[in-house]
């Protein structure tokens, strides 16, 4: 844990391009708890918590829990896209303008965490369908350039980890929990 609020469980950090198999198999178990630990963090909220700020300046409770299943599904599709062509250019999408839209800023939380179950089972479906030289496919992010699979395996398991740690260092500093 950090004392950044912005990044309570550090920045994403991955050395090299590949993950160990018991790296790999690590990650892939914290893809498939993240669904359970975004609504198990979100549990009990009211409207009035869900609508907090996890930060000064920073997005609201509910904009985080609907933030998550916006970038997994990107992150599926990149998934498949690597899986189907030969090293795709993925595209981006900005992020904090999604956040702003009225869906992100109003709808039940209910509704991503249902979408980030579904999502998730189908996503793990997939990756657990994977041989290790699968995880060598690669897309070309348009800024960042070419990655492996394995790397967004890695990123994606710490996302979730970031979100709901965001949520649950705001709960423990408002003593919620």
């Amino acid at each position: 844990m950090t004392s950044d609020d912005r990044y309570p469980i550090g920045p994403f950090r991955m050395e090299g391009d590949r993950l160990a198999a018991d790296e790999r198999a690590r990650s892939l178990a914290q893809i498939a708890e993240a669904p359970a630990r975004l609504r198990e963090a979100v549990a009990g909220f009211s409207e009035a918590q869900l609508d907090t700020p996890y930060r000064e300046g920073g997005w609201t409770v509910r904009q985080v829990v609907h933030h998550v299943p916006d970038s997994h599904i990107n992150a599926y599709t990149r998934f498949k896209l690597a899986l189907t062509e030969p090293e795709p250019v993925i595209r981006t999408y900005e992020e904090g303008e999604w956040a702003k839209l009225d869906d992100a800023r109003t709808a039940p939380v209910g509704i991503s965490l249902d979408l980030l179950d579904a999502l998730h089972a189908r996503w793990m479906r997939l990756l657990t369908s994977l041989g290790p030289s699968d995880f060598e496919r690669r897309f070309r992010h348009p800024e960042s350039g070419p990655a492996p699979l394995d790397r967004l395996v890695a990123l994606y398991a710490w996302h979730g980890r970031h979100h709901v740690e965001h949520i649950a260092s705001l709960a423990r500093r408002r003593g919620w929990r």
